[in-house]
């Protein structure tokens, strides 16, 4: 199905960079949250997957070594722009991240921000995950899921079909997901939106 391509994604949102930071501050608190959590400490390396404009970099504490990708080109063009005020430690690329071009066991922290819920491929995308994070390493998750054991009612199956198109699935299961890698739940809060916004800390 073309709307669930990496070629949809990037079309979409480069459409969406002028208003991507009015709409994404919404969700600062619970990025924030998410961040908190992960008690990210000097010296250590993070990857921003899907780090879309870069929002998250306000809430990195300084001295982290920083790599932020994003599959669209002009998204990561503002994160750089962004970074020219914040001083951070920081690589930008432009990478799927369904297939990360990066080393195993690498990172100390990776964030997947409003990602696994846009992404073609989540089970590939959090696999991805782990695999360059080293062994008790942490991954912070916020995004959108269905609350476990909750079944999507057809209302909700009907309305995703255009949510999708435009932004993202709102009937993807976390648990779907997580059983398919090696990762360990070590945090699962319901933060907003009837418990379907979740803050998740996973580790390696």
């Amino acid at each position: 199905m073309f709307f669930r391509t990496n070629s949809w994604n990037k079309f979409r949102y480069s459409l969406y960079v002028p208003v991507y930071d009015a709409l994404g501050r919404w969700f600062a608190p619970y990025q924030r949250q998410s961040i908190d959590g992960l008690q990210i400490r000097p010296g250590q390396k993070v990857l921003l997957v899907g780090a879309g404009t870069g929002l998250d970099l306000e809430h990195i504490p300084h001295g982290a070594e920083i790599t932020a990708t994003d599959l669209t080109p002009m998204m990561v063009q503002r994160i750089k722009v962004r970074n020219r005020l914040l001083f951070h430690h920081l690589d930008t690329r432009v990478m799927d991240g369904q297939k990360l071009d990066l080393p195993d066991d690498f990172f100390d922290v990776v964030i997947l921000h409003l990602i696994l819920a846009v992404i073609p491929d989540p089970v590939a995308c959090l696999r991805e995950a782990g695999r360059v994070l080293k062994p008790g390493g942490q991954i912070g998750i916020f995004d959108k899921f269905l609350p476990p054991g909750e079944k999507s009612p057809l209302w909700r199956r009907w309305v995703n079909i255009f949510t999708f198109i435009i932004a993202t699935d709102i009937n993807r299961r976390f648990e779907d997901i997580l059983q398919k890698t090696s990762l360990r739940k070590i945090s699962d809060e319901a933060v907003g939106w009837g418990g379907n916004l979740r803050v998740i800390r996973l580790e390696k």
